[in-house]
């Protein structure tokens, strides 16, 4: 749980200084901020993929995983539903902080994947990078909504808690291989984040989140017959 409680003190912390400077970090400082952090993400998904692919055993199952899980995702509008979600509590603007904050810091590849890796293999590196994202992204959102904010540290702790707990329940059924697929696919929609952040090109990378079901259920279904 060392990734998650970092995860969830930086989004304190960040929501603690964002709330001290409130509307004091200029539009330009704000873009500079987003533009290092897609980089990041942008980067770390492109390494994420390039460790893992040379691993992988069914060379194209990326390829399915992620046209599939587009067409599904694209099909059931999760996008769509977000931008929806978040427009209902546009009423207050701490609800609106709120709601943009949890999807931003819970729905995410880092904050699903981040957890099992933790879990499984004592390795916190997406946990402590969705850490450094969370932090600004937390202090932006302070800034403009206010200490509020902090309470989103809390839904975030119980989410990837959640993941957590399941993960070392369920690590039989993670084998090598599925955590092979998982990351190759992950890598790609963490990329795909970044670019977003960066304004190179709008994936809708919440409309590719069933991609990472794919692999998953590729790998268990593939253990009966091997």
């Amino acid at each position: 749980m060392t990734g998650t409680i970092v995860n969830t003190c930086t989004i304190l912390a960040g929501s603690a200084l964002g709330s001290i400077f409130k509307k004091g970090i200029r539009k330009e400082q704000q873009d500079a901020l987003y533009t290092a952090m897609g980089l990041a993400a942008t980067g770390l998904g492109i390494n994420a993929v390039v460790q893992n692919m040379p691993d992988s055993r069914y060379p194209v199952l990326f390829i399915v995983s992620l046209a599939l899980g587009s067409l599904i995702g694209t099909f059931l509008d999760i996008d769509g539903r977000f931008q929806k979600l978040t427009e209902r509590f546009s009423a207050g603007q701490l609800s609106k902080g709120l709601s943009t904050g949890i999807l931003l810091f819970c729905i995410g590849t880092l904050s699903i994947l981040g957890p099992i890796q933790s879990a499984l293999y004592g390795d916190h590196t997406y946990l402590f990078t969705n850490a450094t994202l969370d932090f600004v992204t937390s202090m932006v959102l302070a800034s403009t909504y206010g200490i509020g904010m902090a309470l989103a540290a809390a839904v975030l702790f119980c989410w990837q808690g959640a993941i957590y707990v399941i993960a070392l329940n369920l690590g039989n059924f993670m084998t090598a291989d599925m955590m092979t697929e998982l990351s190759v696919v992950g890598g790609f929609l963490i990329a795909s984040s970044g670019l977003s952040i960066l304004n190179i090109k709008d994936c809708r990378t919440m409309n590719m989140l069933p991609s990472l079901a794919v692999p998953i259920l590729f790998c268990w279904a593939s253990g009966f017959f091997s």
